[in-house]
């Protein structure tokens, strides 16, 4: 079975986190992919303490294994959801959408293990030095907030760069991404969009249909412009965010046009107003599973494959 440091730094089985996503990740999928052996992670987005702190009662409940809380640094109650990880003894905390430092200290000496997201190499090397646990190199394949690198350039510059483990993420969707991520010298890899479909994950059913309809061109990246640009799958929010982009809109005209509608999808399953948010990966998701069958296949799958690599590379091929 593949074991890695990041199986020992966070006390899991299997070197898997399941993605943060907003509206969507939270305490009953984080619970069941905790129980099957990953890292099951609950999205803070732009809940309040109050809000979250909820979830956190309600993961505790249902699973005695380690969990991690995403926190959107960009939300308004990102201060005081810092605080209330603290209180609450929260074993892994994962950052996103901007720079932990003013945390850290805080949640080091909580005992927490801190992995925050980047998207470059001059950014984990800053947060190493800060003290981050681990980092999360995320590529531009992944759904969500991205940035411009792919998995696959990004990745073992990383890895070349800092000591502390690194987690691959963005464009990994089976058990060949994980035996590639592993291949690129990272210990772990983070999986969003796969887990759209896990039978646990609440997110409306019309989003998971979308998903599963994908193709391999139907994601886009919207929002540039804005600074903070969001992968989804193309609907009729695109072309709105299109239209305004090429009329030359304002970063304020395109926050107003995104603002609520990743609730409208995954919530109230508008999914062709809402913001469905999903990877480049999407066209290789395509069926619902649990969380344990998800997790199970996609190793099964790697160690396969790099077992039989290794029988390549040795000339066992060749007999």
């Amino acid at each position: 079975m593949i074991n890695t440091n990041i199986c020992s730094l966070l006390n899991i089985k299997y070197p898997i986190l399941q993605g943060g996503m907003a509206q969507i990740s939270d305490a009953v999928l984080a619970a069941a992919v905790s129980e099957a052996g990953g890292l099951g992670v609950i999205a803070a987005g732009n809940n309040t303490a109050e809000a979250l702190k909820k979830e956190i009662k309600r993961v505790k409940e249902l699973t005695n294994k380690a969990f991690g809380v995403n926190v959107m640094l960009l939300s308004p109650h990102a201060e005081e959801v810092a605080n209330l990880l603290v209180e609450e003894n929260v074993p892994v905390i994962i950052t996103g959408a901007g720079n932990p430092g003013k945390y850290m200290k805080l949640w080091k000496d909580a005992g927490s293990k801190i992995i925050p997201v980047v998207p470059s190499v001059a950014f984990a090397k800053h947060l190493e030095k800060a003290g981050a646990d681990a980092v999360i190199c995320e590529g531009t394949e992944a759904g969500g907030h991205v940035g411009e690198i792919t998995t696959m350039c990004l990745t073992p510059q990383i890895v070349d760069t800092v000591k502390i483990p690194v987690i691959a993420a963005g464009g990994i969707g089976d058990g060949r991404g994980i035996a590639a991520a592993i291949s690129l010298g990272a210990q772990g890899v983070q999986v969003g969009t796969r887990f759209l479909l896990a039978e646990e994950c609440g997110v409306h059913q019309n989003y998971k249909n979308k998903v599963k309809k994908a193709s391999d061109t139907d994601t886009a990246v919207t929002g540039r412009k804005t600074g903070h640009p969001v992968r989804v799958l193309k609907n009729k929010l695109v072309t709105q965010f299109k239209e305004l982009e090429k009329s030359n809109g304002t970063v304020e005209e395109m926050e107003q046009l995104g603002r609520g509608k990743l609730y409208k999808a995954a919530v109230e399953g508008d999914v062709d107003y809402g913001s469905v948010m999903s990877g480049q990966i999407a066209g290789l998701v395509n069926k619902e599973q649990s969380c344990e069958e998800i997790i199970i296949e996609m190793f099964e799958e790697a160690e396969k494959i790099i077992k039989n690599l290794s029988s390549f590379v040795s000339g066992g091929n060749n007999e």
